[in-house]
This record gives C-alpha cells, structure tokens and sequence, in this order.
C-alpha cells in the first residue's frame, strides 16, 4: 500500500510540476506564415502547379541493381535469435533477389502513376502530392480531405485507400483527396536550414491547401502526419472541419499523468477490452532506439541509408514489423510478409531510395528544444475529432486523456486487428471509419 500512494504522490507531484512550467511558459511563440525554406535565391518566383510523374530511370535502376547485387555478405544472427536482434541476416538474400531480378520496374512505375500528381512550390520549395478530383453525379457531395503519412511510410500507403475514398459515394458524399509528401519525403524538396518541425509543416500544408482552393477542408494522419495535422488544427482550428487520426499523441501533463496511471493500475482505468494495450513501454524500449538517432543526429544514418539500398530496406523493414505487430520478432520467418507483398514493401522503400533519405531530419527538428515553447502540445482545440485505435498501435491513450487536447472528441473506435501502418495494413477498415467520422463532423456542424 505504501509503494502504491508514493507511486501516485510522485505522478501527481510530477504533473503539478508540469502543470506550473507549462502555466509559467505559455506564450507561443510566433510563427511566421510565410517563412521561407528555399534557396533565398529562388525568392518569389514560379508558385503555378504542375503535373508530374514518377520516373525510374534506367541510370538509376543499373545503380540500383548493382549496389544490391555487390553487398557484402552480413555476419550471421544469433542461433534462434529469430528478429529480436533485428532484421535477420538469413532473410537478406531473399529481398536483394527480388529487389535486383524480380521487382518489374516498368510496371512499378505505372503503378505510381495511376493517380494525377503535381508539383507546386510552397514557402520555397517543390511539394509533391497526389490530387484525386472525383466526377459525381448531381446530389452527391465531394468533399476535400488531406491525407498526411509518416514516418517510415510515404504516400504509398494510401494507394489501395485512395480508390475506396473517391469512387463510391457512402452517406451521400466522396472524397477529393490530397496526399503530399511531407518536406524531405519521397518527392518533395527538403528545406535548407533547420527548424522544420510539426507547426512550420502545418503552415506549409494549410497554404498548399488555400493554393488548391480549399480554405476549410477533413484531414486523416497517423505519425507524424498525426502531429502535423493535430498542430494545423492547433494553428487554424477555422480551417479544419474534422481531424481522424490512428495515433493521436497528447502530450498534456494530465494526459502523461493517466497514462501512467493506466500502466499501474490498467483495470481501473481502461475498459476491460483494451486493457492489454496498455503497456506500450516494452515495445518503445525494444523497438524505439531509432527515435532518439534521429531526434539528434539524423544525418548520421542518413549517409549510411543513402550508399546501401539493402541497409536502407531493412532498416525501413525492421520498422514495420515492430509497428505492424510486435510479436513478429518472435517468429523465425517472415510474418510481416502475411500482411503486405513484397512490391508493396519494396514500394515503400523506392519513394526513400530515390529522394526520402533526409526525412530522419523530421525528429530532429520536431524535437528541438525551441519546439517546446510552444505550446501546441497542450493547447486544446474545438476542431471535432474521431479515433480509430488499432490493435497494435505503438502508442495507446485513454479517451479522456485524448480530450485534454480534443474537447470535442466525437468517438473512439476501437479496432481489434491492424497496426501503426493502418492505412496500408486495413484500407477498407480505414475508409469505412473516415465516411462514419466525416458524417458526424458534418452533423457536428450542423448542431453548431
């Protein structure tokens, strides 16, 4: 009993502490809608939106291939070790053969393609998205949704979702999707000096929204593109109609407060269904080291990640796994492999290999200690907003520890498969769930 009211004593004292410094600091800093991050050079000139496509080049692909099939041999794994130690060396020439031999490039490129995509510079550099304008019949309602991923993910993830979004009216509407990739992802320019953190990325999205003629528009994210989006609706809760996320990352004392109340006394504090959700630490300390790399030194692996495509396909692998299901790592084959294709994973890495390798740089500049002044992270915001909590998810919050941030928390949906790449593990689960949540953001309005 004693070890139980010095546990609760230290967490509320801690929040208090919290509570004070966050109460003693509460300025926001202000932030400059127009900032630019561009080659100063480059300074006003062309901000039209152009078509673009994905090109694999023949230049690329003989590197490619020849970086994969000229890699050194690995040291082998620990005996019965399976993937706990990481990627598993004995997998490795399965993935550099089909990579170098089997991975049909031309039609991997067609399948990038089938979707319209543009360029247009934002704020000093190229942002890539894709940009779905379904045709309806009169009395069907379109409707502008942003789509934002993270990280290790890309706008690949949301290929198979795309189609289930644009093409067949559910409630009365549809979705004109834009799904960019995030500055320093895939096909997007990286800025050129540091700072690029959640808010500079939500300012940069909100303008790329108005340029597409879209003042108030939904978004989706997980990740990161979770924490942009819940910063944009932070920054410009008037241009939000309604945030649905599958990680929403609360870092409000009270919130860091219930969570550790829900990691000692879970029976008490969640509902018996998501009880075992609960305890997240033994993932995060097996699988989270990436995080504090690149939270300081991101080009460190960068440079590593940019010679090696096999190192960089692995490492993005290993990410994966862990995120899909941490009991992968257990197994001695290949489960993740249950769940996605080889070309979907391969997919993935491409959008990395051929310009993402700067995207570590997202922590780094995320995390920044300048970051936390301010205070988006706790400043609540009236957008209405809806949950969906996978099964294994790498982070779990209570609702009421959501609500600290999102007063107007609609609903939780709790999903009892899938995982962190939720987009791309269970696209119609994702959809569903999006046309559910955009319809009671509408009747949410309509209220108001």
């Amino acid at each position: 009993m004693v070890r139980v009211l010095t546990i609760i004593s230290f967490l509320v004292i801690g929040a208090a502490g919290w509570l004070y410094w966050f109460w003693k600091n509460d300025l926001l800093a202000p932030l400059d809608p127009q900032e630019w991050w561009g080659s100063m050079e480059l300074k006003g000139g062309d901000t039209s939106v152009r078509p673009f496509k994905v090109k694999f080049s023949e230049e690329m692909i003989v590197d490619l291939k020849c970086r994969l099939l000229n890699t050194r041999a690995p040291p082998p794994p620990l005996e019965g070790v399976a993937f706990q130690y990481g990627f598993n060396s004995l997998h490795l020439n399965s993935w550099k053969e089909y990579w170098a031999q089997k991975y049909n490039f031309t039609e991997r490129e067609q399948f990038f393609n089938q979707f319209q995509q543009f360029k247009t510079n934002v704020q000093g550099m190229d942002l890539h998205f894709i940009w779905v304008r379904p045709k309806m019949r009169p009395g069907v309602k379109v409707l502008p949704l942003l789509l934002l991923h993270g990280w290790p993910g890309s706008v690949r993830e949301f290929y198979e979702l795309i189609p289930l979004l644009t093409r067949k009216p559910i409630h009365g509407f549809v979705f004109e999707v834009i799904v960019p990739s995030l500055p320093g992802f895939g096909f997007s320019d990286s800025p050129v000096r540091q700072g690029m953190g959640g808010p500079q990325t939500a300012i940069l999205l909100k303008n790329l929204m108005e340029r597409l003629g879209h003042k108030q528009f939904y978004m989706q994210g997980g990740d990161w593109g979770g924490i942009v989006a819940a910063d944009l609706a932070t920054l410009y809760p008037e241009a939000v109609l309604g945030f649905h996320t599958n990680l929403p990352t609360v870092q409000h004392p009270c919130a860091i407060a219930l969570a550790g109340l829900s990691f000692i006394f879970p029976s008490w504090m969640v509902d018996p269904e998501v009880v075992d959700r609960t305890n997240k630490l033994r993932l995060y300390w097996r699988a989270g080291g990436y995080l504090t790399l690149q939270a300081t030194k991101p080009d460190t692996i960068s440079i590593a990640l940019t010679e090696s495509p096999l190192g960089l396909l692995v490492y993005i692998l290993e990410k994966f796994s862990s995120g899909t299901n941490p009991g992968l790592e257990e197994r001695p084959d290949e489960g993740l492999l249950e769940k996605f294709s080889r070309d979907q994973l391969l997919d993935n890495a491409m959008t990395y290999w051929l310009g993402g390798t700067t995207a570590a740089r997202i922590y780094a500049d995320g995390f920044q200690d300048r970051m936390k002044r301010w205070r988006l992270s706790i400043k609540s915001t009236p957008v209405p907003t809806w949950v969906l909590q996978a099964k294994y998810e790498i982070l779990y919050q209570t609702p009421a520890a959501i609500r600290f941030k999102f007063p107007n928390l609609l609903n939780v949906t709790v999903l009892h498969r899938g995982g962190h790449f939720i987009a791309f593990e269970e696209p119609e689960a994702l959809a569903e769930d999006v046309f559910t949540a955009v319809k009671a953001f509408t009747e949410f309005h309509e209220r108001k």
